[in-house]
């Protein structure tokens, strides 16, 4: 994986994208004919037999027993000219030279789709390397297969791994970078919050091309921070933030999603929502969770509104969204019903009635309850100690 090729994408997440869409049933069958040559073309291009047969499993392509010998042969040679390097490096040269055999077997693993080998061989790598920088080098690898592979448990683990080697060193870039990988990682797992935080970290120092372009990194910036921030931060880290203005407008819809929400344009919000919808729903990582991004945001705008009345008829919500008096009803009903929204609908008049919850009020009944939990535990071992 090109984990320090300037400025390009890992060849190995763009391959993955596209075998994405072609499992996805919302992409056309047009479009799915080119994705699928284009598919085809890396997995050769690159020998890569474990992957192919994978994807031939997972009839995604047809199998071609031609096709799969020649690569099957030319994986097998190739294999045999690194182990022998290997020996000749452990015979004839130093131990720099036998860490870069054992590294390039390893890169070869990961060039065709052998996960299992890979990160066995990835293991023997690790043993012949002692520099800080190099041991973390290994890690974003590690981490680039676990986002190939949308393996978790491997990305969380590399994760905390990468965090254990910083305390003993590592340079700034390397941390920065792994901000990026680490909110990919939660915002793939529905941690959106803290996966804001990581990349507004990261918006001015963004150096982590090998997984996505920076105009990916904005628009996965701006989704998260718009459901994670309250307002006044927005205003400050995202709608203001010149490295978010250079980019956003080159993203379909986004700067209108961004500043109509800001600005309490309710009308053009949807609209803007509405076209950013398909971008989600056809992303590697977010399409997990489009039904409860989709609830999220429209909780985040309709509590906004909500926020400047004490009353507000349902008419003229409605035509604030540019929607129908039904659908208000009805989405608001939901929300309230699943403690979203704080407000209750007097149908008879036609009216929403805001009851926002006192924080101090909040707080009392909090510290009451834990009071009165704290009284119980002391009167069990009272029981205790009488005893």
């Amino acid at each position: 994986m090109d984990a320090h090729e300037g400025t390009q994408q890992s060849q190995q997440l763009i391959l993955a994208h596209k075998v994405f869409l072609l499992k996805h049933r919302d992409v056309p069958d047009i479009e799915k004919v080119r994705l699928k040559d284009e598919v085809l073309n890396t997995v050769k291009s690159n020998d890569m037999t474990p992957y192919y047969e994978n994807l031939v499993a997972d009839k995604v392509l047809d199998l071609d027993h031609s096709v799969l010998d020649s690569m099957r042969a030319k994986n097998e040679e190739e294999i045999k000219k690194l182990d022998e390097k290997i020996a000749d490096a452990e015979e004839n040269l130093g131990e720099s030279e036998v860490r870069e055999a054992h590294l390039a077997k390893f890169l070869y693993f990961i060039q065709i789709g052998e996960k299992e080998k890979a990160l066995e061989q990835l293991k023997v790598t690790e043993n012949k390397t002692v520099a800080v920088g190099q041991k973390m080098d290994l890690v974003f690898y590690s981490l680039q297969i676990g986002f190939f592979y949308m393996d978790f448990d491997l990305i969380s683990k590399s994760i905390d791994k990468a965090k254990n080697l910083f305390e003993k060193g590592g340079d700034w870039e390397r941390k920065n970078r792994l901000k990026v990988y680490e909110g990919l990682y939660c915002m793939s797992t529905r941690n959106f919050k803290k996966a804001a935080n990581l990349f507004l970290d990261s918006i001015s120092t963004f150096t982590t091309y090998e997984l996505f372009p920076y105009d990916t990194f904005i628009f996965y910036t701006v989704l998260t921070s718009i459901i994670s921030l309250d307002r006044v931060s927005l205003k400050q880290k995202v709608v203001d933030a010149p490295e978010i203005l250079t980019v956003i407008g080159k993203i379909p819809h986004l700067s209108e999603f961004l500043n109509s929400l800001y600005n309490c344009q309710y009308k053009s919000f949807f609209l803007a929502f509405a076209g950013l919808t398909e971008q989600i729903k056809l992303d590697r990582y977010l399409h997990l969770h489009f039904r409860f991004y989709m609830r999220e945001v429209r909780t985040v705008v309709y509590s906004q509104f909500l926020e400047s009345y004490k009353s507000v008829t349902i008419e003229a919500m409605a035509k604030a969204f540019g929607v129908t008096v039904e659908f208000i009803d009805q989405e608001l009903s939901r929300f309230i019903a699943a403690g979203k929204l704080h407000c209750k609908i007097d149908k008879v008049a036609g009216v929403l009635e805001t009851n926002r919850p006192d924080a101090k009020n909040a707080l009392y009944q909090a510290t009451i309850k834990q009071g009165d939990f704290l009284l119980n535990r002391i009167q069990k071992l009272s029981r205790v100690i009488d005893l």
